[in-house]
């Protein structure tokens, strides 16, 4: 089923995967106010249609996977009083929209500084060995704060991500660095980066959902919790989430027992 109702992306689910892909590569797939009000739908979409398994993010043309804000339509919150103002490409990340189902992020080309919202709230990132990293916001005299601290929240480490942020476009992480540092957990030809995120989000869809949800919740939330609380309330998703006495899983068909 593919959708067509979008202006700056394309939108469509087959066997349980949903497929977003950027679709502005005139502007390097930089995001505006229709393109974060659109990501936000499909997100939701995601969220609350119980035939969506997974998600994979990707991008249509040569050059860029996304390249952050649109510098040239600029900031279209700055009317609002700085006490009402939120950062709008926090709305760009599934977990800002509680999206507890895996997303696959496939990156190839350019990913700037504001493309790190995608892929600092996916679950998986692969990218292309033509892929390359960078932050311009130190070029144009101006701060870079949420990217880099949803890189830190991720594992990326300190000195890599400082780096990142403070030399601006004027060096750029490679595809293998990037792999290196944990930005991507695998690189592949540019000619395989598509298929191998559907081959991913294929082998995941075919799990049992409710399992394959709880894992991604109890992980994320764990981020935002001291860890003797993480560990206590981590039983608790196994025993909402676990597959009990009645119930199947959904790859094998088979009666699965109650884990502890």
């Amino acid at each position: 089923m593919t959708e067509d109702r979008f202006s700056t992306i394309e939108f469509d689910v087959v066997d349980h995967v949903a497929t977003i892909t950027l679709n502005r590569p005139e502007r390097l797939n930089s995001f505006n106010q229709t393109m974060t009000a659109e990501i936000a739908e499909v997100w939701a979409q995601v969220r609350d249609d119980e035939d969506i398994r997974v998600a994979v993010l990707q991008a249509n043309g040569e050059r860029a996977f996304c390249t952050g804000i649109d510098v040239e339509e600029g900031a279209w919150w700055a009317h609002l009083s700085p006490w009402n103002q939120e950062d709008p490409g926090v709305a760009l990340g599934p977990r800002h929209h509680r999206v507890w189902k895996p997303v696959i992020c496939a990156v190839h080309g350019m990913a700037a500084g504001g493309a790190m919202y995608f892929l600092n709230q996916s679950d998986i990132v692969i990218c292309s060995d033509d892929a390359t990293f960078f932050d311009p916001h130190a070029n144009a005299g101006i701060v870079s704060a949420l990217e880099p601290m949803g890189m830190l929240a991720r594992g990326v480490p300190l000195g890599e991500v400082l780096r990142w942020a403070l030399l601006g476009s004027d060096e750029r992480i490679t595809a293998d660095t990037a792999l290196r540092a944990g930005i991507v957990s695998e690189v592949l030809p540019r000619a395989e980066l598509r298929d191998r995120a559907q081959e991913l989000a294929t082998e995941i869809a075919g799990r049992r959902p409710e399992g394959i949800q709880g894992t991604v919740r109890a992980i994320w939330e764990s981020l935002e919790m001291p860890p003797a609380t993480a560990l206590r309330n981590g039983l608790s998703y196994t025993q909402i989430g676990n597959a009990g006495s009645g119930r199947t899983d959904s790859r094998t068909n088979k009666r699965s027992p109650r884990f502890r």
